[in-house]
């Protein structure tokens, strides 16, 4: 099983990766891996010496081409895998983005985007991603995560 929680802040050596939900206009964006046949949010790892802002900057352009952008952190969000020996907690970022314009072509390991007012019925990551949407979507109804910009 995996366990996702939510945090307001957690120290910044804590965080690993970020993952970004986003929307072009109306419509939820949502990356193809070119060797899985899932969908995923825009996001990945943190690189060595990288402020954690910058990783969801680059991870939102690299995955979608967006180049004309808003983006603001939501909260910490962990995942432990409860059956993994250890089970030990990693810490990400959560961000949400409003994508204006892309470029014409992907040059990462995206396949393809989607622009979509339906959410996808084959996640990536099943058991993390539905989540982080739902998460980011309850604080923009509630207005909580515009204190977090």
């Amino acid at each position: 099983m995996t366990e996702v929680k939510f945090y307001e802040e957690a120290a910044d050596e804590l965080l690993k990766f970020a993952v970004i939900i986003a929307k072009s206009g109306d419509k939820w964006i949502f990356c193809k891996h070119r060797d899985r046949d899932t969908w995923e949010a825009p996001g990945g790892h943190r690189e060595p010496g990288e402020n954690i802002a910058d990783t969801a900057k680059r991870e939102l352009y690299e995955e979608t081409g967006a180049l004309e952008f808003t983006i603001r952190p939501v909260c910490v969000y962990s995942v432990t895998r409860t059956e993994a020996p250890g089970g030990e907690e990693s810490f990400g970022m959560l961000y949400y983005a409003d994508v204006k314009t892309f470029e014409e072509e992907l040059h990462s390991e995206i396949e393809r985007i989607i622009l979509t007012k339906e959410l996808p019925k084959e996640w990536t990551y099943p058991e993390i991603q539905p989540k982080l949407l739902t998460e980011v979507s309850k604080r923009m109804e509630s207005g909580q995560e515009e204190s977090h910009a």
